[in-house]
């Protein structure tokens, strides 16, 4: 999912950054994954920390930064839409001399393609370097690059520190919060490792250290985020352990003993996992999750497919008899767990019996929230060249019988809570979250009576409207 974030006004930064009036404005529209909002974040930090202004409104911009995606193609798309709009905006005279830089994984990948098809950007700008755009951007604005510059390196080596300065575009109450980089999975529909390099995780202490941060700023929920979050850690170790194997703490850090320790944090907060990968779920992670109460019961845990055929082709690292097994022990041992999957259709090569596979599994599993792709056929990736692609027209009617299939469990699963009193976290005085609900791709509860935005709340919910609970 690709989605567009305005930069607004923080008055609570601005209160403990005083801006220099005369100090150089600098707008930025993001683009994509949670994971590229935190570098949106970290990029802004860096303008505030170099002594410039931040603005919403792309007009007033001296620099306008566009924070692309790359991930399939229709966020290419989105991506070179924005650059386009952003060069015709500027070309209105509305801020003579704008200059425009382009940030982000489509930055990273393909920065020698666009400096030759967009001559209009000032400056390309690496993963590598989100730490640095303030200093690029005072480059950009003295003159002292070239027009097109490429501020980028080839593999991507970076990962932000807990006292990394950021500028949050979440809410006050929530945010995310980046434990690795990089993946080192050969999925071969997928282009991230090639993007964003191997997987290297953050320190242990790192990853406290901004918790506890956070929640002193009131902070009431932190999702934690990766390209795959279960192999945390795993990378720092002397050996490895395999799927749902014990695991041996002394080797290094892990998951487990990171929740831990998070649970010993005082505060009022959950915090979520997002991007787990089936591949690396242990017994001792499943029975952690159970034990602290901090940690919300949601495991979002993208699958792509359950035929045994598609699994290998996808070289998704697991099998069918693997990912049921490990669906009926997080249910087993995480009572009252909500399971958050998303699954590819139209991969090359997926026959009629794969697909009807596919949505036999879906029906009978009942996901609790469920997202479906249609395949994307992507440029460096090894399923570009596999045989057997899939029209769009067979693609779309299986997105379609999909996600009807799991709108109509989706309806029932809502209607099942009926009568239930849920803990809730508010985003709006009128509209909450449940502890099933991450932010942004999940569903709402719609309050009948006002409640304190950020803060926790208990409610009877009194009914369902299509994906959405009322309370």
């Amino acid at each position: 999912m690709s989605r567009s974030i305005s930069v607004s006004s923080d008055t609570d930064a601005a209160a403990r950054r005083p801006y220099q009036k005369s100090a150089a404005k600098v707008g930025m529209i993001s683009l994509g994954c949670a994971k590229n909002l935190v570098d949106a974040e970290i990029m802004l930090g860096s303008v505030l920390q170099h002594g410039m202004e931040i603005t919403s409104l792309a007009e007033e911009a001296d620099v306008l930064v566009v924070n692309t995606c790359a991930f399939i193609d229709s966020a290419k798309e989105e991506s070179i839409d924005a650059i386009l709009e952003a060069h015709q905006q500027r070309g209105l005279g509305k801020k003579p001399g704008q200059k425009l830089i382009v940030s982000g994984c489509m930055a990273q990948r393909f920065s020698r393609e666009l400096r030759a098809s967009l001559p209009e950007v000032d400056a390309f700008v690496g993963l590598d370097q989100v730490a640095e755009l303030g200093a690029i951007v005072q480059r950009v604005l003295t003159g002292g690059n070239e027009t097109g510059d490429s501020f980028v390196t080839e593999r991507p080596t970076y990962i932000p520190n807990y006292d990394t300065p950021r500028f949050r575009l979440t809410p006050t109450h929530s945010a995310y919060l980046k434990i690795a980089e990089g993946c080192n999975h050969p999925c071969s529909f997928c282009v991230i490792p090639q993007m964003r390099g191997r997987h290297r995780s953050r320190q242990p202490d790192s990853v406290l250290a901004e918790i506890r941060g956070l929640v002193a700023e009131g902070v009431r929920e932190i999702n934690l985020i990766s390209q795959d979050t279960t192999y945390y850690g795993m990378d720092l170790w002397t050996a490895k352990a395999g799927p749902r194997q014990p695991v041996d703490s002394s080797r290094g850090p892990t998951l487990t003993a990171l929740l831990r320790d998070i649970q010993n944090i005082e505060g009022d907060f959950w915090v979520r996992l997002l991007y787990t990968h089936p591949a690396h779920w242990s017994n001792e992670l499943i029975e952690t999750i159970a034990q602290c109460d901090k940690v919300a019961r949601y495991i979002d845990m993208p699958l792509q497919h359950i035929d045994e055929g598609m699994l290998g082709l996808m070289r998704r690292e697991t099998s069918r008899a693997h990912i049921e097994d490990l669906v009926a022990a997080l249910r087993s041992g995480i009572p009252g767990v909500a399971l958050r999957t998303t699954f590819i259709v139209g991969f090359p090569g997926e026959t009629d019996a794969a697909f009807e596979s596919l949505l036999e599994f879906i029906e009978r599993t009942r996901f609790d929230r469920l997202g479906v792709f249609k395949y994307s056929q992507e440029e460096g990736s090894r399923a570009a060249k596999m045989p057997e692609q899939i029209p769009a027209k067979i693609k779309n009617e299986r997105y379609r019988r999909a996600m009807t299939a799991q709108q109509r469990i989706a309806r029932e699963m809502a209607h099942e809570k009926i009568g239930r009193e849920l803990r809730l976290l508010v985003d709006e005085p009128l509209v909450a979250r449940t502890e099933a609900d991450a932010p942004d791709v999940d569903a709402r509860v719609i309050l009948s009576q006002p409640a304190a935005v950020g803060e926790f709340t208990h409610r009877r919910i009194t009914g369902s409207r299509g994906y959405d609970l009322l309370a």
